[in-house]
Parts: structure tokens; C-alpha cells; sequence
């Protein structure tokens, strides 16, 4: 008998980098996210797919059960193979119990949306491998890698959302984020997918855990899951790009590649690549696809 799993993938709105020290912030549960199925197969140890959006496979292993048990976690940085031990051995480590049920199994993986777009393909898979493990996923997430948790209560939950650590512990209130304005709202792929990790070390090298930064950032994302005014929302979110170009000493994305543009353009997650928010013009599918991007996707098309 199959079982599966799935978590929702995910946009975080505001809050970027400040998260991580505490700061609160508007995460958006994605209508996209990632499956996975567990079947019996004969034989013991674990055998993995992973599928992509177009259900193609990427990527194919076997782990033999002396793999599994493993006291040494993996090493991340040592390819695809290795970051999926370290995960399960993770899960292990968290559920002794979860070795027998890898065993004598194969589990297959599947994406629903492109591996370079950045709306967490790790994130969706620890979460799917934690409901399987029964074990807590913000946990394994910390146990095996790093970040705020963020993407993880998007995994979990089918509406936009407010997410806040006090401490080590996730705060997580869910919203009824519906603005008039969504019409007006376009995320566009930049084309290439954004190393978050890389942007975690800028940060932790520039801000350092700035109270007034943090608290400056909770304020804005308060006030923007409570504005119905796209006015308002745009002056906003032009606050949250100022705040974060002058603490992070980038330039804002808007300024370096779409000088031109007539409405505004945010920066989501990681700033660089990945998605940007575009609003405040009748034509920005038009402007983009003529710039080169040609993935631009409306609010209601990409968020829950």
C-alpha cells in the first residue's frame, strides 16, 4: 500500500534575512510545492527517485540499511546523494523507529515546480520526510541544516502567515491575507536561482543583530498583513527595499536591473535571483517578457 506526503512550497513577502535574528515576517504558502510516495519493494534498504516538474526523473539512488545506520552524519557540501543521507540519517537520529520503516522501501520524490525557482525543494522535502518520520520538522531542519524555519510553516499550512522565533521557538499565526489589490500583484523569475546561504553570510557579516533593524522590519510587516490600500502597500514594501538595501550595502534590485520600470519591484528571500514582486502597471507581463523573463505569474496563479 502507497503513502503519500506533501508540503507547499513558499514566498516569503517581507521579512528577509531579519528573520533569522527574529524579526517577524509575512511568509506566502505556495500552490506549488513538492509529493512524496512510499511504496514496499522487495529486497532491504532504501531505494529514492526524486522527479521533476515534468515528471522526469533527476536523480536515482539506493541506500543500503549500514548507510542508514550511520552514527556519522553526512557532510552537505558533498553532492545530492550525500544532503539526502544527511537528511534521513537526521530523522534517525530524531526516531529510532524510522530505520525499520526506510527499509524494504522505495520512496519517490516529485517536484511541481522547476528545480531553479527557488520555492523549496529543501524545505518541502525535509518536511515530507519529517511527516513520514513522524518526527518535528523545524527540528530536523535545524539538526541538519540551518535557517530561519520560515518555509516550513508555509510547508505546513495553506494560508499566508505571520512567522516569528522567540528564542528557539517558531511563532506562527495564520492570516486572512486576501487584499483587494492582488490583481495588481506579478512574481517574476529572475532567471537564475539564488544561493541563500551565501546572502545568510552577507548578513550575519553586516547587521549583526541590530535591534532597532529587526524591530523596523516587524513593524512593516505588521502594517502590510493589515493594508487593504495598494498605495499604502506599495510605500511599504519601498520602506522594507530602502531598510534592507542600507543595513545589507546592496543595491536594490529595482535600481540595477529595471531602472525603467514604472510601478515598484521587491526583492523576495534571498536578494539576487530567485522571484521578485512586481506591481503598480497595466502591462508588466508585456514589460518583462520583452526584458527577457519570461516566467511572470500572478498572485492567485503562484500563492494559496
Amino acid at each position: 500500500m502507497n503513502v503519500s506526503y506533501h508540503s507547499n512550497g513558499k514566498l516569503l513577502l517581507t521579512g528577509e534575512y531579519a528573520v533569522l535574528d527574529g524579526a517577524m515576517a509575512l511568509g506566502l504558502p505556495c500552490r506549488l510545492g513538492q509529493g512524496l510516495t512510499i511504496s514496499e519493494h522487495q529486497g532491504d534498504g532504501l531505494v529514492w527517485q526524486s522527479l521533476d516538474h515534468k515528471q522526469l526523473p533527476w536523480f536515482e539512488t539506493k541506500f543500503e540499511a549500514s548507510e542508514l545506520k550511520a552514527d556519522t552524519l553526512k557532510d552537505t557540501t558533498s553532492g545530492i546523494r550525500d544532503t539526502l543521507l544527511h537528511i534521513l540519517q537526521g530523522a534517525i537520529a530524531l526516531n529510532p523507529d524510522f530505520l525499520h520503516k526506510l527499509q524494504g522501501h522505495s520512496a519517490t520524490s516529485e517536484l511541481e515546480f522547476p528545480r531553479d525557482w527557488g520555492l523549496g525543494s529543501s524545505s518541502t522535502l525535509i518536511n515530507n520526510i519529517a511527516q513520514w518520520a513522524e518526527v518535528n520538522a523545524y527540528t530536523l531542519l535545524w539538526n541538519t541544516f540551518s535557517g530561519s524555519g520560515y518555509d516550513i510553516a508555509c510547508a505546513q499550512n495553506k494560508q499566508p502567515l505571520t512567522y516569528q522565533l522567540e528564542g528557539t521557538t517558531p511563532q506562527v499565526e495564520l492570516l486572512k491575507f486576501n487584499p483587494p489589490f492582488t490583481k495588481e500583484l506579478f512574481f517574476v523569475h529572475l532567471n537564475k536561482k539564488q544561493n541563500s546561504r551565501e546572502g545568510i553570510r552577507r548578513y550575519k557579516k553586516v547587521v549583526a543583530n541590530q535591534q532597532h533593524f529587526l524591530d523596523e522590519v516587524s513593524e512593516i510587516t505588521r502594517a502590510v498583513a493589515a493594508c487593504n490600500n495598494f498605495a499604502n502597500f506599495q510605500q511599504l514594501l519601498l520602506r522594507h527595499e530602502d531598510l534592507l538595501s542600507e543595513t545589507m550595502k546592496l543595491q536594490r534590485i529595482q535600481d540595477q536591473l529595471f531602472p525603467d520600470f514604472k510601478g515598484l519591484i521587491k526583492s523576495l528571500g534571498a536578494w539576487g535571483g530567485d522571484f521578485i514582486l512586481a506591481m503598480g502597471t497595466d502591462r508588466i507581463r508585456e514589460y518583462f517578457n520583452s526584458n527577457g523573463y519570461s516566467t511572470v505569474l500572478s498572485y492567485d496563479e503562484l500563492v494559496l
